[in-house]
């Protein structure tokens, strides 16, 4: 909890919900037939996927709400392998989605990122000690989950400044719903992600 409270840990996992936010986004690109164009990350913790296609529709709502979705479904997804003891499945399957973005990303600091991120989780899956290997698949999955809803509560926290580009303005470009509604919708989805998250884990708490 203190990593997502404290501003000089945010910025580093937040860097990390961005990487997620943003393969959430390319995943969905792919999966409703668009043609991705890259990833990019940047050092003040924003991302830009770019991808190709029909400019409306449901494809492009799904595509655009993914990204918000992403990290609460990663951590509950990370929460269920955990919960039946496959918690080095889940340090593969992170090193995996890695890889699988470096395919995709378009500017160097992005490339780093990736590369410091895949590295890093490799050299424990590899090397480290089973219970290293733990503790750090549980921390995965408590931040994914904690950090989840941050961003949309930062969203709301600034209002209308610096909101023209966001995810929630161009849905409510897209449906005519307001951005606030969506980006209200998005936060309870992340809510619920994390009460089902925390019931999955909490039982190896006691």
């Amino acid at each position: 909890m203190l990593l997502v409270l404290h501003p000089f840990s945010w910025q580093r996992v937040r860097l990390g919900i961005t990487v997620v936010h943003e393969a959430g986004h390319a995943l969905v690109a792919l999966l409703v037939g668009r043609r991705l164009s890259g990833i990019r990350l940047h050092s003040d913790t924003s991302g830009l996927t770019v991808s190709r296609g029909r400019p409306t529709g449901l494809g492009m709502v799904a595509m655009l709400a993914a990204g918000y979705l992403a990290p609460a479904l990663l951590g509950l997804l990370a929460a269920v392998l955990l919960a039946h003891g496959r918690g080095v499945g889940l340090l593969w399957l992170l090193v995996l989605l890695l890889a699988v973005l470096l395919v995709w990303v378009r500017n160097g600091y992005g490339l780093v990122v990736l590369l410091a991120g895949a590295g890093g989780l490799f050299a424990l899956t590899w090397w480290g000690s089973a219970q290293a290997q733990s503790i750090a698949a549980y921390e995965v999955a408590w931040l994914l989950l904690l950090a989840a809803p941050r961003p949309l509560l930062e969203l709301l926290g600034r209002g209308r400044r610096g909101r023209r580009t966001s995810d929630p303005d161009q849905l409510a470009a897209l449906t005519h719903i307001p951005a606030v509604l969506w980006t209200l919708v998005l936060l309870a989805a992340n809510a619920a992600g994390l009460i089902v998250g925390v019931a999955l884990l909490a039982p190896d708490l006691v």
